[in-house]
């Protein structure tokens, strides 16, 4: 059995800011960093095959989390937002001509104007998925992983999404039957010794 271990990147300014990252190459803010280094991957995954992003938010939480360098994939790269990159998302919203909608009612094929939509970020990510051969942790992007999960699960971007993402936990998938385990796992946070 082949398993994957999602983990979305820590905090940026843009993040807390509530802008629209996508392939901007935003870094980590320096309260991700100081929390990020006081985790550490559980150690049943601490000798997983490492793999995270090209982008640097992605590729510094793999190295903080897990103390050594990750191998990066383009495939992991966040969901292209083309003209919204660097938008909030609540201003999009409140605006009816943007034609920006809520995750809820996407569906497969909704695109951002000159962007990517989670039917294409499946294909992209299927080379990849499909070359996996044993335990694994992808440290990457929101977009990422709700495509990862809406196939595990079952759901087609309409209606509430059955998970919820939160950062500084693993979520667990089963690649041989495309299945989650029902509970994401926290990173671990080791006793300081005095």
């Amino acid at each position: 059995m082949t398993r994957l271990a999602l983990l979305r990147h820590g905090h940026t300014h843009w993040n807390r800011a509530g802008r629209i990252q996508g392939r901007s190459d935003i870094p980590l803010d320096d309260e991700a960093r100081a929390e990020l280094a006081s985790t550490r991957l559980p150690a049943e995954w601490d000798g997983a095959v490492l793999w995270s992003s090209p982008l640097q938010r992605a590729s510094e939480t793999a190295r903080l989390v897990a103390g050594r360098e990750p191998q990066t994939s383009n495939a992991l790269t966040e969901m292209n937002w083309g003209e919204w990159e660097g938008l909030r998302g609540v201003d999009l919203i409140a605006d009816p001509n943007s034609g920006y909608r809520h995750i809820e009612d996407w569906g497969w094929e909704y695109r951002p104007p000159k962007g990517e939509t989670p039917a294409q970020v499946w294909k992209r990510l299927q080379p990849w998925l499909d070359g996996l051969t044993g335990d694994t942790v992808a440290v990457c992007h929101i977009g990422i992983m709700r495509v990862i999960l809406a196939r595990a699960w079952g759901w087609d971007f309409y209606g509430p999404a059955p998970f919820k993402i939160k950062r500084n936990r693993l979520y667990i998938v089963d690649m041989s039957n495309m299945t989650t385990l029902p509970e994401p796992i926290r990173l671990i946070r080791p006793e300081v010794s005095s």
